[in-house]
C-alpha cells in the first residue's frame, strides 16, 4: 500500500550565502528545522491526485500564499511488517 503525505514548509531560516531565505534548492524544497523552518503535515492521502488537489486548494490561502511552491509530496510504501501500530488489515468480506 502506498500513501502520500503532504507537507508544507514555512521558512524562517537565513541559509543563503547572502543571508537570504532559501526556499528551494537543487534537491527540491529546502528544509532546515534546526534553523527554525516550520514543517507541517497537511494530510495523508490515498492517491497522488488527491494530495495534488489539496495542494492546489492550499496555495492561495493565508499562510501558504507567501510560499506557494514549498510543498513536499512523496509516496511512502507502508510495510505491515515495519508499521504495525495503528495499522489493521481487514480481509475483504469481513
Amino acid at each position: 500500500m502506498i500513501v502520500y503525505p503532504l507537507w508544507h514548509v514555512g521558512h524562517q531560516n537565513e541559509a543563503g550565502n547572502d543571508q537570504s531565505t532559501v526556499h528551494v534548492n537543487e534537491d527540491g524544497v529546502f528544509v532546515d528545522e534546526q534553523d527554525g523552518d516550520d514543517v507541517k503535515l497537511l494530510g495523508i492521502y490515498s492517491t497522488r491526485e488527491r494530495a495534488e488537489e489539496r495542494m492546489k486548494l492550499a496555495r492561495p490561502l493565508p499562510g501558504f500564499r507567501d510560499e506557494p511552491e514549498c510543498f513536499v509530496l512523496e509516496g511512502y510504501e507502508i510495510d505491515e511488517d515495519i508499521w504495525t501500530e495503528g495499522f489493521v488489515r481487514i480481509p475483504p468480506g469481513e
